[in-house]
């Protein structure tokens, strides 16, 4: 992060006034890292009955993997194909295994360990990211975690969406925030590096909870955020809750205002792992402005610029 260089000026994170998870990578390897994206074929509680049945209503048939490797293919298969598709954009680069889709720590601690070794022992892969649930984080589990962590880069990607419990019964998340705290709470007696991530655009949320969601992860102790944009797929449950009214789609002015001013109240520590989200093309229902996504990342600059603010410009220690 640079210094302040006198009294009001911006920030900023290479010529970025947010931390960005490309800035952070760079300072922690000196070189281009990115993500190789993993389906290992696992499920979810809120999926195969343990808890209940459904899903999120938001999470499309591929458990939010739809641009992971084929849950067919092995993981090295997969590995290599995605590794390969992302290097058209990225030619030198090192890389961190991501298991994305579904609750990648939904299973048996041998088989989780398999499967995490297996990525680790691929060339030039630095570290891992381990998406899941707070539900999903069993001691034996965390104890392998923590083994992970003492010997690569890692970083354990929870799932919140939102702080308000109502939500989180309409869309089927079954499990409350408390559960939340816990989990991370888990998670960080290791020093494991948490992301949480979020939702804007949830059906029934006012642009107050949404803040109410961010000012509640800008003071839990996790290193990261990712902020996603509620878009709505085919063949999801949320489908049905669209179709009753219950889903608006947020404008991209009204999103770009709401995330500049998430950022100023994060943490300047705080990585910033994601500000938006897109689907296929093919399952897209809406917001269909969501698929021009470097034209929202620019407008969020803009945006930033235009108010000559930056993360943690409004950012108060509690």
């Amino acid at each position: 992060m640079n210094e302040i260089q006198q009294a009001n000026a911006p920030l900023l994170w290479g010529d970025k006034r947010y931390h960005t998870w490309n800035y952070h990578l760079r300072q922690q390897f000196g070189e281009k890292v990115f993500k190789v994206m993993l389906d290992a074929g696992f499920t979810c509680p809120n999926r195969d009955g343990t808890i209940t049945t459904g899903g999120c209503t938001f999470c499309s048939a591929r458990g939010s993997g739809d641009f992971a490797g084929w849950r067919r293919d092995d993981l090295v298969t997969q590995f290599n194909e995605v590794k390969e598709r992302q290097h058209k954009k990225w030619p030198d680069a090192k890389y961190i295994g991501y298991f994305q889709a579904y609750s990648n720590t939904y299973a048996p601690v041998d088989v989780l360990r398999d499967y995490y070794e297996i990525i680790l022992q691929q060339e030039n892969v630095v570290g891992l990211s381990i998406a899941t649930r707070p539900d999903c984080l069993p001691d034996d589990v965390v104890e392998l975690l923590a083994e992970l962590n003492k010997k690569t880069y890692l970083w354990v990607e929870l799932g919140l969406q939102t702080i308000h419990e109502s939500t989180s019964q309409l869309i089927n998340r079954a499990h409350d925030t408390a559960c939340y705290y816990e989990g991370v709470e888990k998670l960080r007696k290791h020093g494991i590096r948490v992301c949480s991530h979020i939702i804007f655009g949830l059906p029934g949320e006012t642009e107050e909870m949404m803040m109410e969601t961010a000012q509640a992860v800008a003071h839990m102790d996790v290193q990261g955020i990712k902020i996603h944009l509620l878009h709505l797929l085919r063949k999801t449950p949320m489908v049905k809750q669209y179709e009753a009214g219950l889903l608006k789609f947020l404008e991209q002015d009204q999103y770009v205002r709401l995330i500049a001013d998430a950022l100023e109240i994060l943490p300047p520590e705080m990585v910033v792992h994601r500000l938006t989200g897109d689907g296929p093309p093919d399952l897209l229902i809406g917001p269909m402005w969501s698929r021009k996504k470097w034209e929202v990342l620019n407008a969020i600059d803009a945006e930033l610029k235009q108010r000559d603010t930056w993360q943690g410009k409004e950012y108060k220690q509690t």
